[in-house]
């Protein structure tokens, strides 16, 4: 018995950063230096992002002032702490957005639900956003709760793990698993370029996803894990005064290049490209580039990585759930496989593989973004 995801929900905060306006204003800013003013319109023009949303509405050039950017257009580096209040104010209408389309779709009552697995990497807070899941969905007060945190892009995997382990112990199991990330709480002005390609590709959004032990969906079949220890100090994530920080250097898309035929061959039954959809986490496109390359797919394979990345940046973790939802919103046959895979600190790779079952798949998996009103 393999355990399945039923359905996944989506969520973004109602503000869209257009990435040409973006660019202007990070450009523009009084102590940039001269690296800085070259490398920031070289690194968004070369992104592949052209939108992305965000809950800070003063990031957008065009909305009204606020603690990240001032009246004269320039923009400054509120304290960790401040920026972790915000996360604590915004990201639970997010997490509760996604879950709940997620349960819509899915067809099952709040009430089913026996677990709970949260995802995130942006924020601290406790009470965390699982209390803020079981108060506002209806769940009952004796679920089961998880929290997988500050581990990067590839969180996603753990938590589809351990719902899956849940699952598979207990046929009668309904898992909720729900990634929301607030990737622009952490960005700054910097001439630093690490800083810079966090500032051009990072979004905020949420991903849900219903998992039990059968039924129509996403069957998951296998998984996969590989750390790539000399990547280590290519990409990490640390929390410092003026909010978390990330290291992104450009070493890591040849890393992946290198790597990634290794690390997902334990998921494979012949060549990478008899597989007709990849889920690849769009970290940034060079690294789309790269695993595209190494694993010699055609376009369409990665098609949905791309669209993602186009239209919503990289949500941290959450970005591979939407990645899927975007494959099926596109069409998938009934019994196809599909992979899935994510890079993250360590350097890790996390990977997975999936078969579609069941005529319904594409009805309950696919799913608009829903824009999210805070109160």
């Amino acid at each position: 018995m393999s355990a399945t995801i039923r359905a996944i929900g989506t969520a973004v905060p109602p503000t869209t950063l257009d990435q040409a306006a973006v660019r202007d204003l990070f450009t523009a800013q009084p102590d940039l230096g001269r690296l800085g003013r070259r490398i920031v319109p070289a690194a968004f023009d070369a992104s592949a992002v052209e939108h992305r949303h965000t809950v800070l509405t003063d990031l957008d050039p065009a909305g009204a002032p606020g603690a990240f950017r001032d009246a004269d257009g320039v923009l400054h580096s509120p304290s960790t702490g401040t920026r972790n209040d915000r996360y604590r104010e915004l990201a639970p209408p997010l997490f509760v957005a996604s879950a709940r389309d997620a349960l819509e779709r899915s067809g099952m009552d709040p009430a089913e639900v026996t677990h709970v697995v949260t995802v995130s990497c942006t924020g601290f807070t406790q009470p965390g956003p699982d209390l803020a899941i079981v108060e506002e969905l209806g769940l009952r007060r004796t679920v089961f709760r998880q929290h997988v945190g500050f581990m990067g892009c590839f969180a996603a995997f753990p938590a589809l793990r351990i719902a899956a382990a849940f699952a598979e112990s207990d046929p009668t199991a309904v898992v909720l698993v729900v990634c929301a990330e607030l990737c622009t709480l952490h960005v700054r002005a910097s001439d630093d370029p690490d800083q810079i390609v966090a500032n051009s590709v990072f979004g905020d959004g949420a991903a849900a996803a219903v998992v039990t032990a059968e039924g129509p969906g996403l069957r998951l079949d296998r998984f996969a894990t590989t750390v790539v220890p000399e990547g280590a100090s290519e990409m990490a994530w640390n929390i410092g005064d003026e909010g978390f920080e990330m290291v992104l250097s450009t070493a890591v898309p040849k890393l992946v290049g290198a790597t990634v035929a290794e690390a997902v061959a334990p998921l494979l039954d012949g060549p990478a490209a008899d597989v007709p959809i990849w889920a690849v986490h769009p970290g940034g496109r060079a690294i789309l580039d790269r695993t595209q390359d190494a694993l010699a797919l055609p376009d369409a394979a990665m098609a949905s990585s791309r669209a993602v990345l186009r239209d919503h940046g990289n949500m941290s973790s959450a970005t591979v759930l939407f990645v899927l939802r975007d494959a099926f919103d596109a069409g998938i046959e009934d019994g196809a496989s599909v992979v899935a895979l994510a890079f993250g600190p360590g350097l890790t790779v996390e990977s997975a593989r999936l078969t579609a079952v069941g005529t319904r798949v594409a009805e309950a998996i696919a799913a608009p973004d829903l824009a999210v009103e805070y109160r």
